[in-house]
C-alpha cells in the first residue's frame, strides 16, 4: 500500500510545498502563481478611502474588501509590476467594482478619481462671512472654524498678526476627508505667508512708511473698497495721500465694519459710531484689517499709482465705476453721482 509523498516545486527560485501530486497540487499552488483577479475596467462605482502611509498590501485589501480587486494579492502583484509600491496617495477615492488589478491600480493615480471637497474663498470676506463659508463649503462646524480661528498660535499667524483677520488667504483649496478645522486655516495662513514671502512684503512695505500689519490693513481697505483691478493702486494712492497729510480717511468700508453691516447706504448717524474703526473719527489707519485681502490688492499697497488724489467715488457700483479727484468740488459731484444711483435702484 503506498501513500503520496510532498514534493517540492521550485518556481522563480521560490520553493512551494505541494500538499499532492498532480491537478490537487497545482490548485493548492495556483493562488500563489496566479492570484485570484478581475478581467477588464470593472463596472459601476464604489468610494475608497486609502490611509496615509499605507502598503500595497493594505491597500490591497482595502480595495478585496469593497469587491473593487478580486485579491489583495493580485493588486501587490500589479504594483511591483509597475514599481508603486511604496508612492501610493491616500485619500478617498472613486473606482469600480470587478476591475482588474492593474487597471485599478491605474485608475488610484490617477487625479481625476481622486474625491476631494474643494472650496473657493473670494476676496474681501470678512472672519465671519468667511468662516461661514467655509462651514458651507466643507461640512466643518462652524463652532470649530470659529475656536480655530482663534488660536493664532496653532495656526502659525505671523507674530505682526494679532488675529485671523486678513490672514486667511483666499484662495480655491482642497480639502481631503478628516481634514480638521485647525489645518484648514492653518494651510490658509500658510498661503499667506507663500504670497507675502514672494511679494517680499515686509521689505516693501517698509519703504512705503508701513509695517507688514499696517500693509495687510490698508490692502484690505482697498480689497472692501472694491472697484476694478486697474483701480486698486489709485485707491491705494488716494490712502497713502491722506494719511500723509494726517486727514482722516473718512472711509465708508471702516464705519460699516465697525458695524458689523454691508450696505452702499452710509448715513451721517453711521459715521459718528464710536469704534476705532471709524475712520471719519480717528485719523490714520484702523487697528487692524477689515476684510481678507487677495494678491492684487496687496500689490496695490506695495506698488500705488502716482497722483495727486484725495478723494474716490464708486458712482456706479453695479458696473463698479469708481471717480478719483484731487478738487472737493469734484468730489461732491461724484457723491451726487451715487446718490443719484442710489435713488434709482
Amino acid at each position: 500500500m503506498s501513500r503520496l509523498r510532498p514534493m517540492w516545486l521550485w518556481v522563480a527560485g521560490t520553493s512551494v510545498l505541494a500538499a499532492a501530486t498532480g491537478t490537487a497540487g497545482f490548485l493548492v499552488i495556483r493562488p500563489y502563481l496566479v492570484p485570484a483577479d478581475f478581467e477588464g475596467p470593472g463596472s459601476g462605482s464604489v468610494v475608497v478611502e486609502i490611509p496615509r502611509g499605507a502598503s500595497a498590501a493594505q491597500i490591497g485589501l482595502v480595495l478585496a474588501d469593497a469587491g473593487v480587486v478580486a485579491s489583495a494579492r493580485a493588486f501587490v502583484t500589479a504594483a511591483k509590476e509597475q514599481a508603486r509600491t511604496g508612492d501610493l496617495p491616500p485619500g478617498r477615492f472613486r473606482l469600480r467594482r470587478g476591475m482588474a488589478a492593474l487597471s485599478a491600480l491605474g485608475m488610484l493615480v490617477a487625479p481625476a478619481s481622486r474625491v476631494v471637497r474643494t472650496v473657493t474663498v473670494p476676496e474681501g470676506l470678512r472672519l465671519p462671512e468667511l468662516l461661514a463659508r467655509l462651514a458651507e463649503g466643507t461640512g466643518m462646524r462652524r463652532a470649530d472654524l470659529v475656536r480655530a480661528a482663534a488660536d493664532g498660535r496653532a495656526l502659525g499667524l505671523p507674530r505682526y498678526a494679532g488675529s485671523a483677520e486678513g490672514f486667511l488667504f483666499p484662495a480655491t483649496y482642497e480639502i481631503e476627508p478628516g481634514t480638521s478645522a485647525p489645518a484648514l486655516l492653518a494651510t490658509m495662513v500658510e498661503r499667506y505667508k507663500q504670497v507675502a514671502a514672494k511679494l517680499n512684503l515686509r521689505k516693501r512695505a517698509a519703504k512705503e512708511g508701513l509695517s507688514p500689519r499696517e500693509a495687510v490693513t490698508m490692502a484690505s481697505i482697498v480689497q472692501a473698497e472694491g472697484g476694478r483691478d486697474p483701480d486698486y493702486p489709485k485707491i491705494a494712492r488716494v490712502i497713502y495721500n491722506r494719511i500723509r497729510a494726517r486727514t482722516p480717511l473718512q472711509l465708508d468700508t471702516t464705519v460699516l465694519y465697525a458695524q458689523g453691516r454691508r450696505t452702499l447706504e452710509v448715513s451721517d448717524r453711521d459715521t459718528e459710531v464710536r469704534s476705532p474703526y471709524n475712520t471719519y473719527l480717528k485719523p490714520g489707519l484702523p487697528p487692524g484689517p477689515i476684510a481678507n485681502p487677495g494678491e492684487k490688492a496687496l500689490i496695490a499697497v506695495l506698488q500705488p499709482d502716482q497722483g495727486d488724489w484725495f478723494w474716490f467715488v464708486t458712482t456706479n457700483p453695479e458696473h463698479r465705476i469708481t471717480k478719483f479727484t484731487d478738487k472737493e468740488s469734484e468730489f461732491v459731484r461724484y457723491r451726487e453721482e451715487l446718490n443719484r444711483y442710489l435713488g434709482k435702484r
